[in-house]
């Protein structure tokens, strides 16, 4: 399981690089020179230059982070041979926590599956409200007309 996991990760992070890496000229060809945007892909770039292999292992267990790492180390032309190894770091790392965890939760709640999935159900509820209630407070303490 472990392993088919592995490989099903590192192929659909390796075909989300190569999308990166065919369309990444024409999307940066397409930004006005000092935009937001513009400026945000050159950071990008930099940090991947810093830092692309932590970039890539810690995205892996972000949601939506991963896409957006593979996509964004291809498009801003991170070396190919550094994002397989740091993407087989990812991959196998992400698959022995993920498979653990289903194993672990499989057994806990194997009597009561219902009651598992109400449990992932209430945390995943109780962690948005929470992300939101943040982002709330957050936005009422920024300055006006920042």
């Amino acid at each position: 399981m472990i392993l088919v996991a592995a490989l099903g990760a590192f192929t659909g992070d390796h075909i989300s690089y190569a999308i990166g890496r065919r369309s990444g000229s024409r999307i940066f060809a397409r930004l006005k020179p000092g935009s937001r945007t513009r400026k945000a892909y050159e950071r990008v770039g930099k940090v991947l230059e810093e830092r692309g292999g932590l970039v890539l292992v810690v995205a892996r267990y972000i949601p939506g982070g991963r896409t957006a790492a593979t996509l964004t180390t291809g498009a801003t032309g991170f070396p190919r041979r550094s994002f397989t190894r740091y993407d087989a770091i990812a991959a196998s790392t992400w698959a022995v926590y993920s498979t653990c965890l289903g194993h672990l939760g499989g057994a806990a709640f194997e009597s009561e599956p219902l009651f598992g999935v109400a449990l992932g159900l209430g945390l995943a509820f109780s962690i948005t409200v929470l992300h939101e209630a943040v982002r709330y407070v957050r936005g009422r303490r920024a300055p006006q007309g920042a």
